[in-house]
């Protein structure tokens, strides 16, 4: 029952905050600037390179945001920083606290405000919501892509960018922000509910209670080393494997019985290249603008099974 009533909170508090976003802001991704999501688990420079190139070049001032980790401090040494300069970035700051009071000082989001992107790290997406859930630090986030900047992040620093942030690592029972926003991510990413490491960590059917729980979102796994390039209401896969979608009025339809694949399902997956819009909720593979397969088709998740 304390599950029950805590999910009604959460949905009352999302719903809350799509009704006060303004009329002509985008459904879901930020209209001017990009957000990069990524499973996790960057083994190549391509992702980083993405994020560089739309944060304005190597030289811009990057900012990277590793409070998800264990550590109470961290310096030029952070190994989140590695990646990010095998791929050049050339000016790149730290910015960390674990105190609330600090993350809403207008000293500590000043640098954000000359940021061309900001990356978060990976770890306990709880720590990113404790230190900066409904600070000035979340409200410097939407600035930067207001002024076409870009957010980034890979597994918690992913996951913490959608609306709702499925429970994943153990969390205390004590912490700085209220029990009804636990599942409360930054909603840059609105209406969408991310996982990361999805195929690796055999994660794969873990999004399809909550969104039975919750139509009201759309389901996003990543794996790893993959992300995805989120402009307007819409993105592109990049990477090396997949990322997979769980949309409640959509399933896999069967064939017949000739062919032996009698059972459909209620997700599909992308791969590097394909395209997707969440406003319509179609994806398509370039070049030829068609769905990555025929066999998507529109039924609701708790209707008669398609035949």
């Amino acid at each position: 029952m304390r599950l029950r009533s805590l999910a009604k909170l959460v949905i009352a508090a999302v719903a809350a905050s799509v009704a006060a976003t303004p009329a002509n802001a985008q459904a879901h991704g930020p209209a001017n600037g990009y957000l990069i999501v990524s499973g996790g688990a960057e083994r190549s420079t391509e992702i980083y390179d993405k994020f560089i190139a739309l944060a304005g070049g190597p030289d811009a001032l990057i900012l990277v945001v590793p409070t998800s980790g264990d550590a109470d401090t961290y310096d030029d040494s952070c190994a989140c920083l590695k990646l990010l300069r095998a791929a050049h970035a050339r000016n790149l700051k730290i910015l960390h606290t674990r105190d609330r009071n600090v993350a809403n000082s207008e000293a500590f989001v000043e640098p954000m405000r000359h940021a061309g992107g900001i990356w978060f790290a990976e770890g306990n997406s709880w720590r990113h919501q404790d230190a900066y859930l409904d600070t000035k630090v979340q409200r410097e986030l939407f600035a930067l892509l207001a002024r076409g900047g870009v957010v980034g992040g890979g597994s918690a620093g992913g996951r913490i960018q959608g609306e709702y942030i499925p429970l994943r690592s153990p969390e205390p029972k004590q912490r700085a922000i209220p029990e009804k926003d636990w599942r409360r991510g930054f909603g840059l990413l609105k209406n969408v509910a991310i996982d990361a490491h999805v195929l690796v960590r055999n994660r794969q059917f873990d999004m399809l209670g909550l969104i039975e729980a919750h139509p009201n979102l759309l389901g996003i796994g990543i794996d790893e080393n993959t992300a995805l390039v989120v402009h307007g209401d819409a993105f592109d896969v990049i990477g090396s494997s997949y990322a997979i979608i769980y949309d409640d009025t959509r399933q896999i339809q069967p064939v017949n019985d000739e062919s032996l694949r009698t059972v459909g399902g209620r997700f599909y997956f992308l791969r590097p290249g394909d395209h997707y819009d969440m406003s319509t909720r179609l994806a398509s593979r370039p070049p030829s603008g068609r769905p990555p397969t025929d066999r998507v088709v529109r039924s609701p998740w708790k209707g008669p099974p398609v035949r």
